[in-house]
């Protein structure tokens, strides 16, 4: 188990404010079912917007045998090009971190949605991303 605090503003010591959300796979979207897919971090003292996905295949073929599973993977890939910015991002390669992350984070009714958006504090948003994906999407 591991310890929250809550802390009120000028507390957070050289931590930095985060805003993270998750990324779900919605495989029949009529049915509302999700397996949680990635996270989306996003901190703004750090310019620091990114992403990591992991699909468990076998969840996500247990909601919808059917899947696109290719399309979903590429689908997924395309969001972690969007956060590293540059030629890999499209049209989103000039915009800088925050308005990628808030692009990512609109709602949309496909197969990769993102979650409400949430917030904490970090040292190290990198290590953060990583760090949810441990514990909210394997």
């Amino acid at each position: 188990m591991t310890e929250r605090h809550i802390t009120r503003a000028g507390q957070g010591g050289d931590r930095d404010v985060y805003e993270y959300a998750l990324l779900r796979v919605v495989p029949r979207v009529e049915r509302g079912e999700f397996i949680n897919a990635g996270v989306l971090v996003y901190c703004r003292a750090k310019a620091y917007v990114g992403a990591r996905t992991h699909l468990d295949e076998a969840r996500l073929l247990a909601l919808d045998p059917r899947a696109d599973v290719a399309g979903i993977r590429a689908a997924l890939d395309a969001v972690e090009r969007v956060c590293g910015g540059g030629p890999g991002a499209g049209q989103a390669a000039g915009d800088d971190p925050g308005r990628r992350f808030r692009w990512l984070v609109a709602p949309r009714s496909a197969m990769v949605q993102p979650g409400p958006v949430h917030t904490g504090l970090t040292t190290d948003p990198q290590a953060e991303t990583e760090r949810l994906l441990e514990l909210l999407v394997r």
